[in-house]
Order: C-alpha cells, then sequence, then structure tokens
C-alpha cells in the first residue's frame, strides 16, 4: 500500500484536491455536522448533570467515522474504542437512541446500561464501543477470525487510539492477526495525545506504521483532510485484508478540539497549534469547498446547519422524556439466555 508519511498534505484552501461532486461533499458534510451537533449537544447535558460518568466527545474526527460507513459492505463490522458517538451516528443509529444511552434511558441503545463508554449497535454493523484501552483489540481479532472461520467475506475495523499503542492487549491481538492472517483493518486515530500525554513521550516513534512489517501487516498513513480521500484509503485497506486475508495498519493523523474527556481542560495544548489543526478541520474545510467550489450561499449552509440542529435538539428531548430501566435490567444480557 502507499505511505506517504514523507509527504506534506495538500494546502488546506485546495478545494480542488479530494472534493469531488456537490452531491456527495453535501452529503458528506451533513454527516459530519450532524456527528458534530449531536456531540454538542451531549457536552451541555452533561454540564447539566444530565449525563452520568464520563464523556469522550469526537469533535474534529468525524470524518474518519463518515468515510467508514463509505466503504463497509454488509458483513463487515466496526469494533471502537469509548470515543465512539461519531460511529454510531455515522453508521446509522439513531441519535435519539444514543443520547437515551448517555442519559441512562430504557429507550437507549442497550438499554440504558451501558452509558456513553458502551455504545452497541449490532443491526448498524457496531459491534462495540469499550472503555478499557487497548482491550478491544484482542476482541477485533477475534471477529475477524470468525470471518475468515466462516468464510463470509467480512472485514473487520478495530479502531483505537495512540494511547492503546504501547498497551499489552495491542500487541497480542496484532500478533494473532499476522499469525493467522486474518482480515482485518487496525485503524490507529492519532489525534496526538494519550489522554493528555503527547505522543513523543508514550512511544519511542512517531510513525506508528513502522511497527507493521514485524506483525506481518500491510501499512498506510496519512493526514484526514477530508471524507474522499479517506474514503479512499480505508478502501484500499479493505480491499487488501478482503482480498488477501491480509491484517492491515492504517495510522490516520487527526485531531480533537475538546480535551480527552469532559473533565479535561487540555491545558497542555497552546493556541498556535489549535488554530494551525484547525486550518485542516475536514468539517470547515468542506464547508468552505461547499461555498468556493460548489457555489452555495453561506444562508443555504445556516439553514441545513438549522435543520441539523433541530434533529439534535429532538434527540435531547426524547432523551429527557424516556423512561429509566427497571431495576432487574442490569441483569440482562450477561448470559445467553435460553431461546
Amino acid at each position: 500500500m502507499t505511505n506517504d508519511k514523507d509527504s506534506p498534505p495538500a494546502d488546506p484552501g485546495n478545494y480542488d484536491a479530494y472534493f469531488t461532486s456537490k452531491e456527495n461533499d453535501l452529503r458528506w458534510y451533513r454527516e459530519m455536522l450532524r456527528i458534530r451537533r449531536f456531540e454538542e449537544m451531549a457536552a451541555r447535558s452533561y454540564t447539566r448533570g444530565k449525563i452520568s460518568g464520563f464523556l469522550h466527545l469526537y469533535i474534529g474526527q468525524e470524518a474518519i467515522a463518515v468515510a467508514t460507513k463509505e466503504v463497509l459492505e454488509p458483513q463487515d463490522r466496526v469494533v471502537s474504542t469509548y470515543r465512539t458517538h461519531g460511529f454510531a451516528i455515522a453508521l446509522g443509529s439513531s441519535p435519539g437512541a444514543c443520547m437515551a444511552e448517555m442519559y441512562g434511558k430504557a429507550t437507549g441503545l442497550v438499554a440504558g446500561v451501558g452509558g456513553s463508554m458502551h455504545f452497541f449497535d449490532r443491526d448498524n454493523q457496531l459491534w462495540g464501543g469499550y472503555a478499557i484501552i487497548g482491550n478491544h483489540v484482542p476482541v477485533a481479532t477475534g471477529h475477524a477470525f470468525a470471518s475468515k472461520y466462516l468464510g463470509d467475506d467480512g472485514v473487520t475495523f478495530c479502531f483505537l487510539g495512540d494511547g492503546a499503542l504501547a498497551i499489552g492487549p495491542t500487541h497480542e491481538g496484532w500478533t494473532l492477526a499476522g499469525l493467522w492472517k486474518l482480515p482485518i483493518v487496525f485503524v490507529v486515530e492519532n489525534n496526538r495525545y494519550s489522554m493528555g500525554t503527547p505522543l513523543e513521550r508514550s512511544i519511542p516513534v512517531s510513525d506508528v506504521t513502522v511497527k507493521a512489517p514485524g506483525y506481518n501487516m500491510a501499512s498506510d498513513r496519512f493526514r484526514v483532510t477530508s471524507v474522499a480521500e479517506t474514503a479512499e484509503r480505508l478502501a484500499a485497506a479493505a480491499k487488501l485484508a478482503r482480498e488477501e486475508s491480509r491484517p492491515v495498519l492504517v495510522e490516520l493523523i487527526t485531531y480533537r478540539f475538546r480535551g480527552h474527556s469532559m473533565s479535561d481542560p487540555a491545558k497542555y495544548r497552546n493556541r498556535d497549534e489549535v488554530a494551525e489543526s484547525r486550518s485542516w478541520d475536514p468539517l470547515e474545510r468542506t464547508y468552505n469547498a461547499l461555498m468556493h467550489k460548489h457555489g452555495m450561499t453561506e444562508e443555504a449552509l445556516e439553514e441545513l446547519d438549522d435543520e441539523v440542529v433541530a434533529e439534535m435538539e429532538a434527540a435531547v428531548e426524547f432523551a429527557e422524556n424516556s423512561p429509566v430501566p427497571e431495576p432487574s435490567a442490569r441483569f440482562k444480557n450477561i448470559l445467553v439466555e435460553e431461546s
């Protein structure tokens, strides 16, 4: 696979590079905007005391989830971390059910017993968000083993943050995937900070893909600046995993514009760094492409934003008005029930 680790990214003002038709760009912009507005609503609800526990926002990384939806085949699976709201929204989960899950309500994705860090929606190919860093990597490897064993032609997409790279289970999952030649794409969402620790202080190499040959994995590495390019390169990784039954490691250079969680003020970053990263924000770049490349007006895009905000306000209202689960709900879905 192509690895552009030594190539600079495209000019952020160049809207001819990886921006396609107005129809595609508008659709992708809407989907990224839906994730961002959902996350902003979730943040407000958290500060109002409506959401308990932890809350990790996906603001800045939306293009990855939207691109993933573009490349999935019906038999494929997505396994993610606790920063998984964006995947749920992009893959087709109801915003109301997602918000209700964070509210701990019975109408949530898993009946309110999972919360923000444990989303699950099998019908929409989301096979779990996992709270324990790195521990989901062997689980995803198991999904890929099942696909190879059953011959269902499925590819598992396993998303992990850069903070999981020094975790033992990550090494174990990668080792088995390479040893057994499994159809899986490991996607490292490198947002530059393991919680509040810069990547250079947590692992000895800055290019994660140099690890790939040691696990018999192909690799790719690039900066996320648009849905189109991200989808194109994830599709290439999935094609290799599917056709050659070979694991692939993809490092996506991205950025989160909020702290690690709602309790993190992100004071370890300076304004210049954040401003530079915002110039590459796929949502902002797509907004500008719609105006400067496709001729859309600011008024039309504001109208679209209003529609999305209304959708997410309805999700909050749904969560507010939903019932809490019965106490017995905590004991469901622990063991396989008799039919």
